[in-house]
């Protein structure tokens, strides 16, 4: 008959390298240097960091309110040997509840634990009654990173600070747009129905975002300026101006892309244009201008993952789609290189309306640049109105992609052409 084995309860808590390095970090701490005071402060704070919730806040300030001022002193140890059944009745919650919230707090490294055999919490005393160990809750990892939570703290309050001041001068400007249009009877109707769809699917974008940083809300607070004043017919703002603003405001030029883009994207005004034939002979000079780089970067992706060879496409010029998509423009995404492209190609997701997961499809399938491309051409499109389903349309062309069957290049100078016959006539 076989010898029984009983199994033992594993003794204390689950220990990771994530919750050692913890330990470790709390050792180093110089007691002394941090109050009692200023951890409470501390920790009544960060749940606007995000770091933890309302409950684990409420628990961690019960644990610092119960360490005595003294052992945040030089000679003191930071160390509460409450069970979680007193823990649990002082900040209302279950013994179950409060040891999951212990938990998530070592994992979040706010405090530090030492468990004892038999899950009892101690003191260690020496001769003089001093506590010199113990198996408790350490809180002495708080005073280790006190600084850095406090930056962070920082942080989170200027961050809210910007995107309030951001969020109320976007409703200024959204407001402003929408009486624009209402006044701007000078522009034909196809314009104004044009920027207006803009506007409400600007302001669809910054609503259903929920959360939105202020970075985007002044990109898309200059975005509404911009159409009020295409609809005023203001003059272009002159280079001191576009640089005291530091924005990429979409009527911006640069050597790069002057040549072969324009500001008058809404007027029907051919003057303010250039002609179809100088176009064609700049995409000419610049097609070849980028063509190795171009293809030696989708080969070098194509080695990274690791797939089959696919067939080769036509390349195409950074300029000529630009030229191409002036939707780009007219979302101040207008790129001067392919990494300002490629950065872009979330926010042209956002503002075309195309998942995630179409995205990231497009980019594993057919490489950085030109997925890049074709999310420009699917916002193209989509603006035009010539498409409904972008997302749709850009999983088609994934699919078309991985078959060997996609030419992007043709839809560029066939998006180019019809651009420039537009503004000859």
């Amino acid at each position: 008959m076989g010898k029984t084995q009983m199994d033992q309860r594993p003794a204390g808590r689950r220990i990771t390298p994530q919750r050692a390095h913890f330990r470790r970090l709390a050792e180093s701490a110089e007691i002394g240097t941090v109050t009692k005071g200023q951890l409470a402060i501390l920790v009544q704070n960060l749940p606007c960091v995000g770091l933890i919730n309302g409950t684990e806040s409420h628990l961690l300030m019960a644990l610092i309110n119960t360490a005595q001022a003294e052992t945040f002193d030089k000679s003191g140890r930071p160390i509460v040997f409450k069970s979680n059944q007193q823990l649990a009745f002082e900040i209302g919650r279950s013994a179950g509840r409060v040891s999951r919230l212990l938990s998530r707090l070592f994992d979040a490294g706010l405090i530090t634990m030492q468990d004892s055999g038999n899950y009892k919490r101690y003191p260690v005393r020496n001769g003089e009654g001093e506590i010199t160990d113990g198996c408790g809750i350490d809180l002495r990892i708080l005073i280790v990173r006190y600084n850095e939570l406090d930056e962070l703290v920082r942080k989170a309050r200027a961050e809210k600070k910007a995107t309030d001041a951001a969020a109320r001068r976007y409703r200024g400007a959204l407001r402003n747009a929408r009486q624009a249009l209402a006044i701007g009877a000078e522009h034909s109707a196809r314009i104004v129905r044009l920027i207006e769809g803009r506007i409400e699917r600007v302001r669809d974008i910054v609503e259903s975002a929920g959360k939105t940083s202020s970075h985007l809300l002044r990109r898309v607070t200059t975005l509404l300026e911009w159409f009020v004043e295409r609809l005023m017919r203001l003059p272009r703002r002159s280079e001191e101006a576009l640089e005291a603003r530091k924005v990429t405001c979409p009527h911006a030029e640069n050597d790069i892309h002057t040549q072969t883009t324009t500001p008058y994207q809404l007027d029907d005004s051919s003057q303010e244009r250039r002609s179809a034939d100088a176009e064609q002979l700049n995409s000419l000079k610049a097609g070849s201008a980028s063509k190795w780089a171009f293809e030696e970067s989708l080969r070098r992706h194509r080695r990274e993952l690791k797939r089959p060879p696919r067939l080769p496409q036509a390349i195409v010029a950074l300029q000529d789609v630009v030229r191409a998509v002036p939707a780009l423009k007219t979302y101040g995404l207008t790129p001067t290189s392919w990494a300002d492209l490629a950065r872009a190609v979330p926010l042209m997701c956002r503002f075309a309306g195309i998942s995630e997961d179409a995205r990231r499809r497009a980019v594993e399938l057919m490489g950085e640049q030109q997925a890049a491309v074709a999310v420009a051409v699917t916002l193209e499109k989509y603006d035009r109105q010539d498409v409904r389903s972008p997302g749709g349309y850009l999983r088609a062309l994934t699919d078309r992609a991985a078959a060997g069957e996609l030419h992007l290049a043709r839809s560029i100078f066939g998006l180019a052409a019809r651009n420039s016959l537009e503004v000859t006539h």
